[in-house]
C-alpha cells in the first residue's frame, strides 16, 4: 500500500505514532499487575487523537493477555470509541492469535498491510511470532524483508520481539534467530532503524555487531499501553507509571526523529 498524498504534501515529514503490548482481559475492568489495561489504552488512543499531526497507528502485538475473543473485541471496541479514523497498521505478539487479529480487525479504521510506502521512506512490519514466547524470523519473513527492500528509499523496520538484548528477564523471550536477522540489516544500508514492542519500556539501542561498511542501525524499543516492566526485578513487575507510545517523525531527507509520550 503506498501513502503519499494527502500525508506527504510538498515533501513534509509525514508524523506517526507507535501502540504496543495492551494485555486486555474480556473484563473490561481486567487488572495487569494492578493497572486497569483497557482504560490505559485508551488514554494512549485520547492522546493520540489529540495530535492532528499523526497520520497512522502501528500496533505491534500482545493486544491480550487473557486470550479471549472478548479481549479483540474490546480492543475495537475502544478504538472506535475514542474515534480514530487513521489507519491502524498491526502485528501479532506472542500473546496473540493472528487468526483472530485477522477476523476482529476486519473493520475500519485497521489496515492489514504489512508494507507502507511513503514518499521517501518505506515502512516494513515483521512477522517474529513463534511457538514459544520468544521470537523467530523464519525464513520466508527474512527473504521477504529481503526482497521488498526498495534501494531508494530509507527503511524502517517494525516488529514485536526486540533482536538486541535489553538487560533483563525478558531476554529470556527475545528474538531466538538474532544473526540471521541481521545478516539480512546489515546487508543493506538504507536500513535506518528498527522498532519494536515486547519489553515495556522505552529505549534506544544499537546494535555490537553492525556491519562496519555501514552506519549502525538504532533499535527503538516502544512503552506499553498497559504497564512497564521494573527491569530491576527478574520477572514481571510494573513500575509506577503510566502508559505510553512512540511518535516518529520521517522526513523527507531521510531523517528520523523520535519521541515518547507518558500519560
Amino acid at each position: 500500500m503506498t501513502i503519499t498524498e494527502p500525508y506527504s504534501p510538498n515533501n513534509q515529514p509525514i508524523t506517526f505514532a507507535q501502540i504496543t503490548d495492551s494485555h486486555l482481559f474480556s473484563s473490561i475492568d481486567g487488572l495487569h499487575h494492578g493497572h486497569n489495561v483497557l482504560k490505559n489504552l485508551k488514554k494512549v488512543l485520547l492522546s493520540i487523537c489529540d495530535d492532528p499531526a499523526i497520520k497512522f497507528i502501528v500496533f505491534t502485538g500482545d493486544l491480550t493477555q487473557d486470550h479471549t475473543e472478548q479481549s479483540y473485541q474490546n480492543f475495537v471496541d475502544c478504538v472506535q470509541e475514542c474515534h480514530i479514523s487513521v489507519p491502524i497498521y498491526y502485528l501479532a505478539g506472542n500473546h496473540d492469535e493472528p487468526e483472530l487479529l485477522t477476523k476482529y480487525f476486519s473493520v475500519s479504521p485497521f489496515q492489514a498491510d504489512k508494507e507502507i510506502n511513503l514518499s521517501h521512506w518505506q515502512i516494513q512490519l515483521i512477522d517474529s511470532k513463534s511457538e514459544t514466547p520468544a521470537g523467530y524470523v523464519n525464513e520466508h519473513a527474512l527473504m521477504t524483508l529481503q526482497s521488498a527492500i526498495k534501494k531508494n528509499k530509507k527503511q524502517l523496520i517494525m516488529m514485536h520481539h526486540h533482536p538486541i538484548d535489553v538487560g533483563y528477564f525478558i531476554d529470556n523471550h527475545g528474538l531466538q534467530n538474532k544473526d540471521a536477522f541481521w545478516q539480512v540489516i546489515n546487508a543493506n544500508s538504507n536500513i535506518e532503524a528498527i522498532a519494536c514492542g515486547h519489553v515495556h519500556g522505552d529505549m534506544m539501542l544499537t546494535n555490537p555487531t553492525t556491519n562496519s561498511l555501514n552506519e549502525p542501525v538504532t533499535l527503538y524499543t516502544c512503552p506499553a499501553t498497559s504497564i512497564q516492566f521494573d527491569p530491576n526485578v527478574d520477572g514481571v513487575a510494573a513500575l509506577a507509571k503510566g502508559p505510553g507510545y512512540r511518535v516518529f517523525q520521517l522526513d523527507a531527507d531521510g531523517e528520523l526523529n523520535t519521541n515518547v509520550v507518558i500519560l
